[in-house]
């Protein structure tokens, strides 16, 4: 059986800065129909800075949708005619203040595909030196480097609950302890 749904018709109801939402009526295997939110998104990317002793440095902020303060990766929007990569660069030194000497692809994946087509391309960045923090003029950001087994118990705590720096933080670990 194909599980495949079929556009019938597609609506653009919201254009933003960050996000668009659209509303497309699909046909669905059996041949009804139903409708479907999407929220589109143009990609991001998140990066796992890690330091000579084996830290990561971290960047904490207030979120607005879940209304409070998160522990999270270095992450950012792509934008026109950026390449991933390049967007990684960018955002390791506004948010951060790091330089990374060397930037690696690990991997991407979808943030909420059930309504967003969002999609987070994740580099691990070594090799770092500290220039200045550039943060954008609405960013309001904590800097923090912590120890990857700290992170780990945090993360067991509940202390961090953000999605892309969970497999960030586990990803790290395995590289840490490879090293």
């Amino acid at each position: 059986m194909s599980y495949e749904e079929k556009t019938m018709k597609s609506e653009k109801i919201y254009e933003g800065k960050i996000v668009n939402l659209r509303i497309d009526t699909v046909e669905l295997p059996d041949k009804k129909y139903s409708k479907r939110e999407i929220v589109e998104h143009p990609g991001s990317v998140g990066i796992i800075p890690v330091t000579e002793d084996g830290s990561i440095v971290l960047v904490e902020q207030f979120r607005k949708p879940v209304e409070k303060a998160l522990l999270e990766i270095p992450a950012g929007k792509i934008e026109i005619n950026e390449e991933p990569k390049e967007t990684a660069l960018r955002e390791l030194v506004e948010e951060t203040g790091y330089i990374a000497n060397k930037m690696e692809y690990i991997s991407e994946f979808y943030t909420s595909p059930g309504f967003s087509d969002e999609k987070i391309y994740l580099f691990l960045a070594t090799e770092l030196e500290f220039e200045k923090e550039n943060p954008g003029d609405d960013e309001y950001i904590e800097i923090k480097k912590i120890k990857i087994e700290d992170l780990i118990n945090m993360i067991n705590r509940g202390e961090i609950i953000d999605s892309k720096t969970i497999i960030s933080i586990f990803y790290a670990e395995k590289y840490i302890n490879q090293k």
